[in-house]
């Protein structure tokens, strides 16, 4: 039952924000980012509280409260993702955000030299801004971020997995060496296991050479 209540608050919170003109699109539908969230966040408060509360009163106030702290988490990342967009500009670097209200940045190929892990000093001024936007009013402990790393499937898994894991690695030290706390870090080698192209082209290959930053708002 109480899947099926968050369910339903969750569609109907994509409805009735598809109805607003925001400039956000999911799957080809228009959403309120921050109607999103706070829809969330209210089922949320609502599925943890129901094992504890006993009454409607105490559900409802529940609901209430993770409406409120989803529509702020919601609107904190509208901020940072509109900033990573204009300092991502000219970069080659990919700024979305993924249904579930987090934000995704894709690094491009160029990003590392063939089969290294070394960042190129060309890039590291991209990855300077990014660490500034996430960092700015003090408000970089209110992130979790995930960096993923992928690679074509040329090679076998014994050169591509560790190869993947250390471009992680080496996103994740960069970005704590300008000032992000390396414990709200975390850092993923996914090898050539997830690409987002074809691998039998020149041009897909080159897309599934690629670092992603996942950035989530939490308490």
């Amino acid at each position: 039952m109480r899947a099926l209540v968050i369910s339903t608050l969750v569609g109907a919170g994509l409805v009735l924000s598809g109805c607003q003109t925001t400039g956000n699109n999911m799957g080809g539908i228009e959403y309120d980012k921050a109607a999103l969230g706070t829809i969330i966040g209210a089922a949320a408060g609502y599925g943890i509280s129901k094992g504890n509360a006993n009454t409607s009163k105490q559900n409802n106030r529940a609901a209430a409260i993770g409406a409120a702290l989803g529509a702020g988490a919601g609107l904190y990342l509208d901020n940072k993702e509109k900033k990573l967009r204009q300092q991502m500009a000219g970069t080659g670097v990919d700024v979305n955000r993924n249904p579930d209200g987090s934000i995704n940045m894709v690094m491009p190929s160029v990003t590392f030299a063939s089969n290294s892990a070394m960042i190129q000093p060309q890039f590291q001024a991209a990855l300077n801004d990014v660490a500034r936007v996430l960092r700015e009013d003090g408000t970089a402990n209110q992130l979790a971020i995930v960096v993923h790393g992928h690679t074509d499937n040329t090679g076998s898994d014994a050169i591509n997995n560790p190869l993947s894991q250390n471009r992680a690695n080496s996103v994740k030290n960069y970005l704590s060496s300008q000032g992000i706390a390396s414990s709200r870090i975390t850092a993923r080698g996914y090898g050539s296991t997830s690409p987002v192209a074809d691998n039998s082209t020149a041009a897909g290959r080159e897309q599934n050479r690629r670092v992603e930053i996942t950035v989530y708002a939490v308490k």
